[in-house]
């Protein structure tokens, strides 16, 4: 097994990420919005920030000091990598100002060895690794080669991996943190601080939250339907 080449937990404190994200043709697409967010989190208390398109990153890396997670999402799919899985993905979310790079961290087949793309991150980019799993065979296996810490976000999004729970899978958490050594970044489906106390208790060491933060069209409608109003007719 490789030695992590970067001491994750010196570069992101223990407490709360808050993933700043918008997409064309959502209300709060843009750089300098999502920048607007990260300042926000950040006022609030955040230990550092996420995105995931490089005109995000370098506008947040531009006006907020925070520790700045980064990454490339390609389109989902349950069957093969699609968060930062090229050497010239990775190049531009360190260009952009990210201090982490995350990738993709699982079994599944790629064009690129796992194994290469977290070499040339540390030894050509000069950055720390956090790599998202799915199941405990991915933690065991993105630990074997060098990733730094691990990040929960795939588990219920892939073929391969766990089944998909209603909200954040703090069991998982739970085996990931007692079978691997690496810090854990519980992340993915949380709605309310309770929850995110229960995946630090269950042994993670930062928690990311994204939509249930930055993503209002979100938290309006959860609102909305908690109204329980008949659907309006006009």
């Amino acid at each position: 097994m490789l030695q992590s080449k970067f001491d994750f937990a010196q570069i992101i404190p223990r407490g709360l990420i808050v993933s700043c994200q918008a997409y064309a043709g959502e209300p709060l697409f843009g750089a300098d919005i999502m920048a607007a967010y990260a300042r926000a989190a950040e006022v609030g208390g955040a230990v550092a920030v996420h995105a995931g398109l490089t005109a995000d990153l370098a506008m947040i890396r531009e006006r907020v000091p925070l520790p700045l997670i980064g990454m490339h999402k390609g389109a989902y799919s349950r069957t093969a990598p699609y968060i930062t899985t090229t050497f010239e993905q990775a190049r531009a979310v360190a260009e952009a100002g990210a201090d982490v790079i995350e990738i993709d961290g699982t079994l599944r087949p790629r064009e690129i060895a796992l194994k290469d793309l977290i070499d040339f991150i540390h030894d050509e980019l000069k950055k720390p690794v956090l790599a998202g799993v799915s199941c405990l065979e991915d933690a065991a296996y993105a630990q074997a080669l060098g990733a730094d810490a691990l990040s929960t976000f795939l588990a219920g999004y892939t073929a391969h991996g766990r089944p998909m729970t209603d909200g954040p899978d703090i069991e998982f958490v739970v085996q990931v943190a007692e079978r691997t050594a690496l810090p854990v970044v519980s992340e993915g489906r949380f709605k309310t601080p309770a929850e995110m106390a229960l995946a630090m208790q269950a042994g993670a060491h930062a928690v990311l939250v994204a939509a249930a933060i930055a993503r209002p069209q979100d938290i309006t409608r959860r609102f909305v339907a908690a109204l329980n109003l008949p659907a309006s007719t006009s």
